[in-house]
């Protein structure tokens, strides 16, 4: 029978394991998905703890793992058009991609260009799509200056890169260990602490056009003092704050037209999904550590064996 990497109760690493599935059929608006690759990200084991996105129905129980992943179209669903067997494929599943095969709704799920990896593309859907939605959600004129908190980790690259092909200029707050991974997409690094604001009004000292916020808490409190309009401090990491702080979370479109522009922007050479990691399904434990630690550089990636 396939696999797939489960939690069978909320709570912590206890809960999880690599258990026998029957193999899912695609309902209307479905894809069947062979998967070849599922990214790994900081919700996923956030959702274990019992964490819910407003208005998210609780998961039944065992739960697989995995919000974004890419394999091979293997059946398709009543009324799918657009999608053939045989099509390598990328997207958001709609109930885990930790597994050797998904269900894909093909609202969120598009076309893998020929020219990148199954494990590049299943770094995209999460990461690098809500970077992006938030560079676009800013809307800044080339030339202005963004921060960006938590810069070294997935969302943080992409978001880089993505502000830098824009002709921003970009101030990464990450740890000391990870100042040449910033440095690196072209920006400017600022070691991550209590006194980092002391280190941003170094290279800024009028402060900045911008924050794209990924950490939350005192992070967040102590960026918004940066920017004089916040209208332009937008946060995925502390959306409980924001909104008190005068702005906004990242709004995501969730779209399956989102996903084909960042997949071109890799395409283009605008963007590396920067995998440093990758890990076999049979080793998912290990993979979830890694980023439950919040030590990851870059992308972590399971790789699901053909």
């Amino acid at each position: 029978m396939p696999k797939a990497y489960v939690f069978t109760q909320y709570g912590g690493p206890e809960a999880e394991a690599l258990v026998d599935q029957d193999r899912p059929s695609p309902g209307p608006g479905e894809l069947l998905v062979a998967v070849r690759a599922a990214g790994v990200n900081p919700v996923d084991w956030k959702q274990r703890t019992g964490y819910q996105r407003p208005g998210q129905q609780p998961r039944a129980l065992p739960a697989v793992f995995g919000n974004e992943a890419a394999g091979v179209v293997e059946e398709v669903g009543e009324g799918v058009t657009g999608f053939a067997v045989g099509d390598g494929v990328f997207g958001n599943p709609v109930a885990g991609g930790y597994a050797e095969y998904a269900l894909f709704p093909v609202a969120v799920t598009a076309h893998k260009p020929a020219g990148i990896s199954f494990t590049d593309a299943a770094a995209l859907p999460v990461a690098a799509a809500t970077a992006y939605d938030g560079i676009r959600q800013l809307d800044l004129p080339a030339g202005a200056t963004l921060l960006v908190t938590g810069a070294g980790g997935g969302v943080g690259v992409a978001a880089t890169q993505i502000a830098r092909a824009d002709g921003l200029n970009v101030i990464g707050v990450a740890s000391a260990g990870k100042k040449d991974l910033v440095e690196s997409l072209g920006a400017a690094h600022v070691p991550s602490g209590p006194d980092f604001v002391h280190g941003v009004r170094a290279l800024a000292p009028d402060g900045v056009d911008a924050v794209y916020d990924l950490v939350g808490g005192a992070v967040l409190e102590a960026a918004a003092e940066l920017v004089t309009d916040r209208t332009k401090l937008i946060t995925a990491g502390g959306k409980d704050i924001v909104a008190r702080l005068g702005g906004s979370p990242v709004a995501r479109a969730r779209t399956a037209a989102v996903l084909d522009e960042v997949a071109q922007l890799v395409v283009d050479g605008k963007l590396d999904p920067l995998v440093t990691q990758t890990f076999p399904l049979q080793r998912a434990a290990e993979a979830l550590r890694t980023v439950e630690a919040g030590h990851a550089r870059g992308k972590v990636v399971i790789e699901v064996a053909i």
